[in-house]
């Protein structure tokens, strides 16, 4: 941790003992543990969502739930959220802090696709978390507006869309991944629909809201 990011973490409110315990577990026990959204980016959802006050949310991507149980958190009683994670093998670690948090209840974890899934939920969503497959994010995008799953006033929150600076470089012709985030970020910035902004916290945020 550098000294500004350092900084920023002393500085911050903090850290739940169970969001601190998840991390832990996740760092120990899961492949590819810097895909957990962590402290601050969560508690940025956390603080985002008691702005917005949105009444249904769906997270494409729920890797081991922080940062469901960071918006859970977040949410007025009676709203919900409803999360896609396609690695079945997270679900239990996902569900055992869901059912340890106050906030679990809150959430509905769905194993699969949210290309398949999302649509059947028949839901309108206020806000929608995207960290999914980073190959699909184009597809999720439309998914959304395809099937009217977002309407006036709704945010989009897609994550990783600097992708570690490579979006700045020149991609290679077998980077898929970097291939469909600058497809994403050029559908956004082209879109009438919305209007957006990406933050550069962490590897990126596109914050997009429906006009």
């Amino acid at each position: 941790m550098d000294a500004i990011e350092k900084y920023v973490h002393d500085h911050s409110s903090p850290e739940a003992q169970l969001l601190h315990e998840l991390d832990r577990e996740t760092h120990l026990r899961v492949l590819n543990p810097r895909m957990i959204s962590g402290h601050i980016q969560g508690k940025l959802l956390e603080l985002l969502v008691r702005m917005l006050r949105p009444r249904n949310i769906l997270e494409i991507g729920t890797f081991t739930g922080y940062s469901s149980l960071c918006m859970a958190a977040g949410l007025d009683d009676g709203g919900t959220i409803d999360t896609c994670e396609v690695d079945d093998e997270l679900q239990p670690i996902a569900q055992s802090y869901f059912d340890r948090s106050p906030y679990g209840s809150r959430i509905r974890l769905h194993i699969g696709s949210a290309l398949d899934i999302a649509p059947r939920l028949g839901k309108r969503f206020d806000l929608v978390f995207i960290d999914g497959d980073k190959r699909e994010y184009p597809a999720y995008y439309d998914m959304l507006f395809d099937n009217g799953l977002v309407s006036s006033g709704a945010v989009i929150l897609a994550d990783n869309i600097l992708w570690y600076g490579k979006v700045v470089q020149p991609v290679a012709h077998n980077d898929h991944h970097t291939q469909a985030l600058l497809e994403f970020n050029r559908m956004v910035a082209e879109d009438p629909r919305v209007e957006n902004v990406i933050l550069p916290l962490r590897d990126g945020i596109n914050i997009i809201r429906v006009k």
